[in-house]
């Protein structure tokens, strides 16, 4: 295979990664709470040297093999979306862009959302899951008077998350998590965070990834070309 094609074809992969990444952003634009998602790109010399930084001796391939371009990581936008207010007193929206209410869900496990358009199941508080909502104690909610007071609010770093949903996550180390024995100042009620998406940005990334995924596949198609008409004309020249 020519050596031209192997960065063209991973280029290839890394868009239709990003195309991914991108509708799936766009497709949860009225997802309440919701964070946009974004991809970072390097080269496989970059995986090369970092792993020789850990001790590990890889074997390079070659020059052209070791400059393929390759998705990076995946990374969290943690930008606040815009506050609606609803005037619904079971909607809660906070302040804070690193603060979460706490939700326990079907497996027994306490997850993290910023999703307050909370309900009322049978007298107590739940999220759009059917999840109960906790206090600052790990208890359901039950709704009174009070219900404002008792939503439970927490602080954790993103990098300490790990996405479970569109709008949910789990901790990925409970000594990170830093529990507010109440949420005053911490949430607004009556109001929702929107989800943070920006439609134009993303249709702008959008196309980008495509025509990036175009060239690529033309570029490949002309290399095939080429070397189909240099086998043609090697052939006509042995006869």
């Amino acid at each position: 295979m020519n050596q031209g094609t192997y960065p063209l074809a991973a280029s290839m992969i890394n868009q239709i990664n990003r195309l991914d990444q991108i509708s799936n952003n766009l497709a949860n634009i009225n997802t309440n709470g919701f964070k946009q998602e974004g991809t970072s790109e390097t080269t496989f010399n970059y995986y090369l040297q970092r792993a020789q930084e850990q001790n590990i001796a890889p074997t390079k391939i070659n020059e052209v093999t070791n400059n393929i371009p390759k998705i990076d990581s995946k990374f969290i936008n943690t930008e606040m979306g815009p506050i609606a207010m609803t005037g619904n007193v079971l909607d809660f929206a906070l302040n804070n862009p690193d603060t979460f209410f706490k939700v326990q869900n079907q497996n027994g496990d306490i997850a993290y959302t910023r999703d307050g358009a909370f309900k009322n199941l049978d007298n107590f508080l739940v999220d759009s899951n059917g999840n109960n909502v906790l206090n600052a104690n790990n208890e359901p909610i039950v709704i009174d008077a009070n219900t404002a007071s008792q939503v439970g609010v927490v602080k954790i770093s993103y990098e300490n998350l790990e996405k479970i949903g569109d709008n949910t996550y789990l901790a990925k180390n409970a000594t990170g998590i830093e529990t507010f024995e109440n949420n005053d100042n911490l949430i607004v009620s009556g109001a929702i965070e929107k989800s943070n998406v920006n439609s134009v940005s993303a249709m702008v990334e959008l196309i980008d990834a495509n025509r990036r995924f175009e060239q690529a596949q033309k570029a490949v198609k002309t290399i095939d070309d080429l070397n189909s008409a240099m086998i043609e004309k090697i052939g006509s020249n042995t006869k």
